[in-house]
């Protein structure tokens, strides 16, 4: 019982700082935050990741790059642009990895804008981070664990943030439904989103990328969204409000409505 607590808190955990810091912080500037909530964030991010910690920056330069290259050979990780989850998500390793060298020329267009803190990256990158957190996994296991397949959830540890990735960006553009004609693959896949905190609400997102709150319709429920608001109204964060985050929002559902 011990093993899948810890398991869930570390997947929801990892989950939401992606969702929350990397994906709608760093990447989209949906909100804005005081310089020492960035850096509390930052240390937040870094533990509940562990072994498979992104750079913001390099998150933030990514999934700008997916955003403007959706689905087409350019996008770093299109599921139509591969065989398969995991030829998808190694190819999305390279690219990273050229963001966080600062090598990438194709993101060289997308830079600026996103929180940084170079050294804790920097540590956050390295291989003896990642093998420190794995061990510290691998111990806890040793203590807790009771039968011998829960070793088997100890991989899916090691490589949160790309399985959470793998299911995004593998599902997020090949199952589901659309609201919007987006000129892509982009489908809301409701039946694993439970698994990723609203980040399947991909075609809505890629219509809306402004938006904090990913669901669109009144029975599209984005599990994120009341603890931003919450956090907006707590003072913790500042929600921006964009009229022309609002007016795109207003037509997009006009469209919506329409295609029904």
């Amino acid at each position: 019982m011990i093993i899948l607590i810890f398991f869930a808190a570390h997947w929801y955990l990892s989950l939401f700082t992606q969702t929350f810091f990397q994906h709608r912080y760093a990447a989209h500037r949906m909100f804005t935050m005081g310089a020492l909530t960035e850096r509390l964030f930052f240390v937040l991010t870094y533990l509940t990741q562990g072994s498979s910690f992104m750079s913001p920056r390099a998150y933030a330069l990514l999934h700008r790059m997916h955003h403007a290259y959706s689905d087409t050979p350019n996008d770093p990780h299109s599921p139509h642009n591969s065989t398969n989850a995991f030829t998808m998500m190694w190819k999305t390793r390279g690219i990273y990895q050229e963001c966080v060298k600062g090598t990438s020329v194709a993101a060289q267009r997308f830079q600026g804008d996103y929180p940084v803190w170079n050294s804790l990256e920097d540590f956050g990158n390295k291989w003896y981070s990642r093998v420190g957190w794995g061990a510290v996994y691998v111990l806890f296991y040793v203590k807790f664990a009771t039968a011998w397949w829960q070793y088997l959830l100890l991989p899916i540890h090691l490589s949160m943030g790309a399985v959470h990735g793998a299911i995004v960006n593998w599902a997020g553009h090949k199952y589901g439904y659309q609201n919007f004609d987006n000129n892509d693959k982009s489908r809301n896949s409701l039946f694993f989103d439970f698994l990723t905190g609203g980040e399947l609400f991909q075609n809505n997102h890629h219509k809306l990328p402004s938006r904090v709150n990913f669901g669109v319709k009144k029975w599209e429920f984005d599990p994120s969204y009341p603890v931003i608001w919450t956090m907006d109204k707590l003072g913790v964060i500042k929600l921006r409000e964009l009229k022309a985050a609002a007016l795109e929002t207003a037509a997009a559902k006009a469209q919506a409505a329409l295609i029904q």
